[in-house]
């Protein structure tokens, strides 16, 4: 069985600054209203010198009233562009304005609804873009034509017009015969594959309309793709009866001695049925295995993931281009609900179009990535409002944690000091901007909840949170709360008097960044980088790559006491920090910021953690952001205070490796959250105390063998990538251990480690700023049981690569080959899984602690009270098809519901272990 840990976010301090004096004022959404956001994305190629083709592809977000009908017009800049062919739409153009109306199927677009469209078109002398979109004769983002529709609803974030490039005046010319109305459609699903070398990947084709006689559907090669790339069969038949059955076109890549992928586009049309069917086209991309032969097996598998996880079909990803936390919505672990996303799945999200940068050569998936990442999870300026009042000398006022969730709400006490915010006013001057750069951990993607944005009800995704009140809140006693707290749902003051406690409550906004996640996302640059420096590429991804230093330049903030106060606090009236003498150096369980909705009152504040937790580390991160020129932070010491985490982190690491090799829990500067004094018998580092369980108690936060992995992982990379002397006797140890405890089956399939058990403590304290701390004989772990989970097997197996590949260590190699191999045992229609025997979900109608006489509601209506429990206050979950399986355990009539889960971040892991593979060992 395997046996997940709820990865909780320690955020309990979210929400701990609040205004001193009440202030009443309307809920305003977090930016302007608009009625549309339009994305435009062309693939441009050059048929002879100031000519050329290319395909346009267009996203409309309906961010207004629901439409049941709808067209789209812009205007091109230049009079030599042409539209010929479209799809999803019905396409005209008129000189240089171009128009599109719904097909019969897609004329309906809900208020948040997107939709894709397209078309293939030519060019003479340039090809710009549009600069206005207009839906329904309305501009996207800005004033209504004469014609106006209906006032659109508020968005969050509308989509930027893309620059205008100059051109001359369009020239009129006649307007082409309109098309035929088409009746249906051709069903593809996929719509774009990608396809190892030497390998294939497949596409199901169906109809949307029953034909009355047979109908034959060509597939047909446009002229000047990659001649690697060929589709099979090249007909299909579909009559009356089978209309409806997906049959499948397999595309294949021959096997050339090139190191160059390569693109094809095959469309397909039809024929007889009496109905005239539109067919968008099917898009191939080569992945190049540089040449070996018969085929790079792991880059085949690599490609296999890809396209499950790009299936539309299979659901990882919202309409809006959002990453699930999983495709399955039933599913309460760290996120309490399967379509919430989290900074770590958007950090993983980027790592698969890394590789499939890797492999192809084409960046822009990976841009589109971090674009993504950028507009939704990294709070905009219109979402954090009022950072401009942010006092670094006073950063928030204290209120303290507490292991009972019955001591909350927490008293704010603006008589305990706090300290300087040493970076403030530097990143200021770096960027030009009081805003932070970082992403935010959790957001409902579909506004499952009903929060909105900033209280509006409907916009999404959502910027929510959940847990708050201590390292004994389990996911199960959390109560949700949006991150702008509008007080429009929840109680008399939102849900602040839930945690705070305080004279006067002000409406304000609150976000917390995962420092691991974030750290992730550089790590995953710094491959990006590399790699497409040796493709020629670089250019392509160096503004991203820009990006990534800045969320490096701000993860700083990770390195902080809670407070900003000095290590070595045993009491709250331990001193307040100055300068940087309140700096860990190390990657805390988290930073937060948040500020009043309204200008007017004049707050903001920022603050760290005191938890230091040794599965958040990342020495790469650190590594690439001190030495890497391209990542290096603009702040005058955002790269000098990355080298000095390199050295502390791993000091950290080897502070905690036990005796066997696994990494103990961790260290704290704030002994259960309040600063109190810790058992004098426990060793320090310096000056923070060591914890076993640090950040989290329900479950132990070190006991899932998931955070030896994540964090081995990154050792590894740093010892890969730098052949770094500490990292490898870090690994030598941690490696034998995870070896020996690993068992590989003569069938193919394997065991890992699951669940630890820990004992003793490291050996001494430790606070010297070079050298590493010695062996820990006394510190002790044992391995509780076994687990086949995917996701945990595709991240130990990297370590394993990764060691192998730099200490050329056969063993390690052939351990995470058979650990691919084994994984690859569970392939099923959506990627990979095992089935997982959801035995905790007894604790789903628990009792989830109310203070007493406070009572709300959620967004739905489900009254919040001392009566709730987590599926009282989550009524929605009744309506899930997974329920009745639940219930019946709850109710004691079945037993433990068995599922097999798709996490994101689980088939990203298994997808970038075995392109990885593919790359390090292309042989085998």
């Amino acid at each position: 069985m395997a046996i997940r840990a709820y990865r909780k976010r320690a955020l309990w301090a979210a929400v701990l600054a609040v205004c001193t004096a009440a202030v009443t004022l309307v809920a305003q959404p977090a930016s302007a209203a608009v009625t549309c956001d339009v994305t435009y994305t062309t693939n441009d190629w050059t048929t002879s010198p100031g000519n050329g083709g290319f395909t346009a592809n267009l996203t409309v977000r309906n961010t207004g009233d629901a439409l049941s009908s709808w067209n789209l017009g812009f205007t091109f800049p230049n009079s030599g562009q042409r539209v010929s062919q479209g799809w999803s739409a019905n396409w005209t153009q008129s000189g240089a304005n171009v128009t599109a109306t719904n097909m019969p199927w897609n004329g309906t677009l809900a208020s948040g609804a997107t939709l894709s469209l397209g078309f293939n078109g030519t060019w003479s002398g340039s090809n710009p873009k549009p600069t206005t979109f207009r839906v329904n004769n309305v501009v996207c983002g800005g004033t209504p034509s004469p014609s106006p529709s209906p006032s659109p609803s508020p968005s969050p974030s509308p989509s930027p017009s893309p620059s205008p490039s100059p051109s001359p005046s369009p020239s009129p010319s006649p307007s082409p015969s309109p098309s035929p109305q088409p009746d249906g459609f051709v069903r593809i699903a996929p719509t774009s594959v990608l396809v190892a070398e030497g390998g294939s990947a497949t596409a199901a084709v169906s109809l949307s309309l029953q034909p009355t006689s047979n109908v034959t559907v060509t597939v047909s090669k446009q002229s000047g793709g990659d001649a690697d790339l060929t589709a099979a069969p090249t007909t299909l038949t579909f009559t009356p009866a089978n209309w409806n059955v997906p049959q499948t076109v397999t595309v294949s890549a021959a096997q050339d001695a090139d190191a160059t992928g390569g693109t094809a586009r095959f469309n397909m049309s039809t024929s007889g049925g009496g109905v005239f069917y539109f067919s968008s086209p099917l898009d191939a991309t080569e992945a190049d295995d540089d040449g070996t032969t018969p085929g790079n097996e792991y880059i085949q598998r690599f490609t296999s993931l890809y396209n499950k996880i790009h299936d539309p079909a299979n659901g990882y990803f919202s309409p809006e281009g959002v990453p699930y936390h999983s495709v399955e919505t039933f599913l309460v672990e760290a996120p309490d609900h399967g379509h919430e996303t989290t900074s770590e799945a958007y950090s993983y999200y980027l790592w698969l179009e890394a590789v499939y940068g890797q492999v192809t050569g084409d960046w822009t998936k990976f841009n589109t990535a971090w674009a993504s990442m950028e507009r939704y999870i990294i709070p905009s300026t219109q979402d954090q409002p009022t950072n401009s009042f942010y006092n670094a000398s006073s950063p928030a006022t204290y209120a303290g944690e507490f292991d009972d969730i019955s001591a909350y709400p927490s008293q704010i006490n603006s008589g305990v000091s706090v300290g300087t915010d040493p970076i403030a006013a530097e990143l200021r001057t770096a960027y030009n901007t009081s805003d932070i750069y970082g992403m935010h951990w959790l957001l409902d993607v579909d506004n499952t909840y009903g929060f909105g944005r900033c209280g509006d009800g409907t916009t999404k995704p959502a910027y929510i949170n959940t847990y708050q009140r201590g390292p004994e809140e389990s996911v199960f006693e959390t109560i949700p709360q949006p991150s702008c707290d509008t007080f429009a749902h929840g109680g008399r003051n939102g849900f602040l008097d839930l945690f705070i406690k305080d004279s006067n409550y002000a409406r304000q906004w609150k976000y917390t960044n995962a420092p691991d996640a974030d750290a992730r996302a550089v790590q995953v640059a710094y491959y990006a980088n590399e790699w497409a420096k040796a493709q020629g590429k670089q250019s392509q991804i160096a503004s991203t790559v820009a990006k990534a230093a800045k969320m490096g330049d701000y993860l700083r903030y990770a390195m902080y006491d809670k407070y900003f106060k000095q290590p070595g606090c045993t009491s709250t009236s331990c001193p307040a920090g100055t300068g940087k003498n309140s700096a860990t150096y190390l990657l805390s369980w988290y930073y937060a910021w948040g500020g009043a909705t309204d200008s007017s009152a004049g707050w903001a504040w920022r603050i760290g953690s005191s938890h230091n937790h040794g599965g958040y580390q990342n020495p790469l991160a650190a590594w690439a952001l001190s030495t890497q020129t391209d990542l290096r932070p603009r702040s005058s010491t955002g790269a000098s205070d990355w080298a000095t985490s390199l050295t502390r982190q791993l000091q950290f690491y080897k502070w905690l490796q036990s005796d066997e090799g696994a990494i103990a829990g961790g260290a704290t500067n704030s002994w259960q959250g309040h600063y109190a004094t810790p058992p004098s018998n426990l060793p320090k580092f310096h000056g923070m105390t060591y914890d076993w369980q640090p950040v989290y108690h329900d479950p132990p936060s070190n006991q899932w063998f998931g955070f030896q992995a994540w964090s081995m992982e990154r050792v590894a990379s740093l010892y890969y990538a730098s052949g770094n002397a500490d990292a490898k006797t870090i690994l030598d140890k941690w490696v034998s251990w995870a070896m020996a405890n690993t068992t590989i089956n003569a069938n193919g399939t394997y065991q890992i480690p699951s669940t630890l058990r820990w004992s003793g403590a490291p050996v001494a304290s430790w606070s010297s700023t070079t050298g590493m701390p010695p062996a820990n004989p006394g510190l002790h772990v044992t391995v509780a049981d076994h687990t086949t989970d995917v996701g945990v097997a595709g991240s130990y197996a990297k370590v394993l690569m990764y060691y192998a590949a730099r200490a050329n260590h056969t063993g390690a190699k052939n351990m995470a080959k058979a650990l691919l191999d084994g994984i690859w045992l569970n392939q099923d229609a959506k990627g990979v899984s095992v089935p997982e025997t959801k035995a905790d979900y007894n604790r789903l109608d628990d009792a989830v602690y109310v203070p007493p006489g406070w009572t709300g509601t959620m967004p739905n209506g489900d009254p919040i009270n001392s009566s709730s429990t987590f599926l009282s206050i989550r009524s929605f979950y009744q309506n899930d098809p997974d329920y009745p399986e639940v219930k019946a355990y709850l109710d004691g009539t079945g037993p433990a519901p068995t599922f097999n889960y798709h996490r994101f971040w689980a088939q990203v892991d298994v997808a970038v272990a075995m392109g990885e593979y593919g790359r390090l060992f292309p042989n085998g």
